[in-house]
């Protein structure tokens, strides 16, 4: 039996590692064919790729380093050139905006050219992908963004990366306005404390910020990448067809009695 996105061709910035790599082995697992964006570990995304083809899968790495001017043509120009070799089918029918700077300083200690650096990767970038990749999407595709719960919650420690995924989340909004008409749905999906490597320095090593961290979700745990991928999966499929212009939470309900 063929997967829900069989025939598909997806398309995940950030997937050589964590949620990225979740949520395109996901996505393979559900037949479209996945371009796996990595920024410098080419052997990271290899992996990957070489995980969703023993599995049965179709991917492919493609070089998507992304906070520079020009980095949305340079990432389209890669995909142009490599999806023929994978899929009978142009385009792109799913797009998941996830690589991003993952954390910001503290107010005290934040540099101007570590604030742009935040801005050029979370926020330019996807909207730039986007505005690129609009006459590569097909009419009924899906735009996903990675967004993540800081944007709603106060965490002055890392401000300004709560306020990159806060704009991330107004650009979802009016891109989901914008081609909806195409029958194309934008959204965001924003995780909150996810047990992935970025986290590991803190959440592993520390024998009491797993409790911590679960303590803050209703749920009562720590989120792992597949709890994300899954609802990526929803997103991306024809279930999801209705919803549109969401901030879809994925905290486990973090924080709900504050």
């Amino acid at each position: 039996m063929s997967g829900p996105l069989e025939g598909k061709n997806a398309l995940v910035t950030g997937a050589s590692r964590g949620i990225g790599r979740a949520i395109a082995e996901r996505l393979a697992a559900d037949g479209a064919t996945v371009a796996v964006g990595y920024a410098t570990r080419v052997d990271a995304a290899e992996e990957v790729v070489r995980a969703i083809t023993a599995d049965g899968g179709r991917a492919f790495a493609l070089p998507s380093r992304l906070g520079f001017h020009g980095d949305a043509d340079a990432l389209w120009a890669a995909y142009d050139r490599l999806i023929p070799e994978h899929s009978a089918r142009p385009g792109v029918d799913i797009l998941v905006n996830n690589a991003a700077i993952g954390s910001s300083p503290e107010l005290d200690v934040l540099a101007e050219d570590e604030f742009d650096a935040l801005f050029a990767v979370n926020v330019r970038a996807p909207l730039l992908i986007v505005q690129r990749a609009r006459k590569r999407l097909h009419d009924g595709g899906r735009v996903i963004n990675v967004s993540s719960g800081t944007a709603r919650l106060a965490m002055p420690g890392i401000m300004a990366y709560g306020a990159t995924k806060g704009a991330l989340d107004t650009l979802t909004l009016n891109l989901a306005q914008l081609l909806g008409p195409r029958g194309i749905t934008v959204n965001s999906l924003a995780p909150g404390i996810v047990d992935t490597d970025t986290n590991a320095g803190w959440l592993r090593e520390d024998p009491g910020a797993q409790a911590w961290a679960g303590s803050l979700a209703a749920l009562g745990r720590v989120g792992r990448p597949d709890d994300i991928s899954g609802i990526a999966a929803f997103l991306a499929s024809d279930d999801a067809r209705w919803v549109t212009g969401r901030v879809i939470d994925a905290t486990g309900g973090a924080l709900l009695g504050v």
